[in-house]
């Protein structure tokens, strides 16, 4: 087995532990706690992966096909941690809460930086051509991440495949692990806005309010993959994962920009549609920073490193450089 091929086995198992860990927590909660798995909500990603899983081998051990294995192995293992990873955020919010809500801190820390985020959402209303293209781009990140998968696969970039797929990971743990220490509801439930505020913007989060609060009174205990709602407020993963789908495709010259130009866009609308402080856009982008380090030391430091193969064969571009 050559260097790139034992750093693709070693990484895909690190990414498979984070998943299966996951799980593990997932599952062990109605033994220890009163929530239910919503069972039915994890059909659609299970049938997924396995059919994945299954198109992976074919392709790695018969038809011989690295770059399509890959793409199927690396999609699976996004699909599996998506579905594993959101009812953990609910378990979260539930240990949560035991700690107040932050939600005054963070408009003080807000306000203290001189942002107005009441201005931001008047401007937004003010200016609706304006806001259209933000809220697209909010809501694309499911088809931006399958697409970032594609394109590192059929470019040849395995490794850095994987460095993307780590980084997430590390991205949605940590955030969900602050959540629950730092717990917020967000800036529209903070203010107490309705649909009657703002005549032409309406939060893309705002069906995850009557889930965050029940999983802080006890009244809501499923736990669900399909359909479940994003709650985290402190820190943004969506600034998180702008971040890390910029520097996903940035050694891919023809889309660098297109995807820049998207997530500039994206990070744009998150205060507005995510029902985000300005604080909790800052603390997303920092967190990407520091897990796409942490996955690129970690592809770094495989057996690749004594062959001599990780910034060439392997394509891991260099964080700090552009390629």
């Amino acid at each position: 087995m050559d260097g790139e091929a034992l750093a693709l086995r070693r990484l895909d198992r690190m990414i498979w532990g984070l998943v299966a860990l996951t799980a593990a927590i997932v599952l062990m909660a109605p033994r220890l706690s009163a929530f239910r798995i919503a069972w039915e909500t994890f059909l659609g990603p299970g049938l997924a992966c396995a059919l994945l899983i299954a198109g992976s081998a074919v392709y790695r051990h018969w038809r011989k096909d690295a770059r399509l294995a890959s793409g199927l192995t690396s999609t699976a293992q996004v699909i599996a941690f998506a579905a594993v990873g959101a009812p953990l955020s609910y378990l979260a919010a539930a240990i949560g809460a035991g700690f107040p809500l932050h939600d005054h801190a963070f408009d003080a820390i807000d306000r203290a930086l001189g942002l107005d985020w009441r201005a931001l959402l008047a401007a937004m209303n003010a200016a609706p051509l304006i806001y259209a293209p933000l809220r697209v781009s909010y809501l694309s990140l499911t088809l931006q991440m399958t697409t970032v998968v594609l394109c590192l696969a059929f470019s040849g970039r395995l490794v850095w495949l994987r460095v993307y797929t780590l980084a997430f990971i590390f991205a949605a743990l940590t955030s969900i692990a602050i959540s629950a220490l730092l717990p917020a509801a967000g800036v529209w439930p903070y203010y107490g806005l309705t649909a009657a505020d703002s005549p032409v913007v309406l939060p893309a989060v705002n069906t995850s309010w009557p889930v965050f609060y029940g999983l802080r009174d006890g009244t809501f205990r499923s736990l669900v993959a399909v359909g479940s709602e994003g709650i985290i407020t402190f820190p943004s993963l969506h600034a998180a994962l702008a971040v890390i789908l910029i520097a996903g495709l940035w050694p891919v010259r023809r889309l660098r920009w297109v995807f820049l130009a998207l997530n500039l866009l994206m990070l744009a609308g998150t205060p507005i549609d995510g029902s985000h402080y300005f604080i909790d856009v800052f603390a997303g982008v920092a967190l990407a920073v520091l897990c796409l380090y942490a996955a690129h030391a970690i592809a770094q430091r495989t057996d690749m490193d004594r062959s001599g193969v990780v910034n060439r064969a392997a394509k891991i571009p260099q964080l700090a450089t552009h390629e």
